[in-house]
């Protein structure tokens, strides 16, 4: 199986450096549109694992991938995350990021809450953005959600569990498990919800959840297939929870590439 090229990068903002990994197959050539990951709430880059160039190597596409400030290998977050913090990120870190790689098109694919800061970036940027995946995305605080982020704060708080997320984020690892749970179990976040960003979007959207998502019912990707107002497709995979690219990657990885020729297609006719 032939190697893909990456390519790492530092992007700058105010309030602190970002990683940034791309992985560029020969086939692209820079001529097709780059697939962007947003990854979930205790994430990064490497928690990707192989997927990212598998993803490139499916698709023929480049593929960027990124850490969210305070995650993985960025620098720290200098405070708490706040309720807009989903919304916040398509004219923060991601135009960031555009700007220092030089990315115009392109198409979002989020996981989790990475799925709902994609719907964001596709509702900020609807010239630019020509494809929107979202894979086990939150589009409103449902009771599933929190018993799931519940339960994860309970097996976090068992010995050993913590040296888990260290391995990804180093000694980051207490902030960001405190900011996915205590920002999602605020009471001030009891309101939140994708609906305004979700109904400005016009571009092609593949909405994957898994039958058995603990963090979010089957509700989820039905109200972002029926609020956005571009094509949508809504695939349910069967027998997958919370993460379908690392639970049936060829089931998730063929229907991502047979979706964009499709979309391709579209925009050619």
């Amino acid at each position: 199986m032939t190697s893909i090229p990456t390519r790492e990068h530092w992007i700058n903002t105010d309030p602190g450096r970002l990683y940034a990994k791309a992985w560029m197959p020969a086939t692209d050539a820079g001529e097709s549109v780059p697939i962007i990951l947003f990854h979930d709430s205790l994430g990064c880059v490497e928690l990707w694992r192989d997927f990212p160039v598998r993803l490139a190597r499916t698709t023929g596409r480049q593929v960027v991938a990124y850490d969210r400030l305070g995650f993985g290998r960025s620098d720290r977050h200098p405070g708490h995350l706040d309720g807009r913090f989903v919304h916040d990120e398509a004219h923060g870190a991601f135009t960031a990021l555009r700007n220092q790689l030089k990315i115009g098109r392109f198409v979002a694919f989020g996981h989790s809450v990475g799925g709902g800061m994609a719907i964001g970036c596709a509702a900020s940027f609807l010239e630019d953005c020509t494809g929107l995946i979202t894979e086990s995305a939150q589009a409103f605080v449902e009771d599933r959600t929190l018993q799931g982020i519940r339960a994860a704060q309970q097996s976090f708080a068992e010995p050993g569990q913590l040296e888990r997320l260290q391995k990804y984020h180093g000694d980051k690892a207490a902030w960001v498990l405190s900011a996915w749970i205590d920002t999602w179990l605020a009471p001030s976040f009891a309101g939140w919800n994708l609906d305004e960003a979700l109904g400005r979007i016009r571009c092609p959207n593949l909405v994957i959840h898994g039958e058995h998502d603990e963090f979010g019912s089957l509700l989820h990707p039905q109200r972002i297939a029926d609020l956005t107002h571009g094509p949508a497709i809504n695939r349910i995979l069967k027998g997958c929870g919370h993460v379908p690219h690392r639970e049936a990657p060829e089931t998730v990885l063929e229907l991502i590439d047979s979706w964009l020729d499709a979309s391709d297609d579209r925009m050619v006719s």
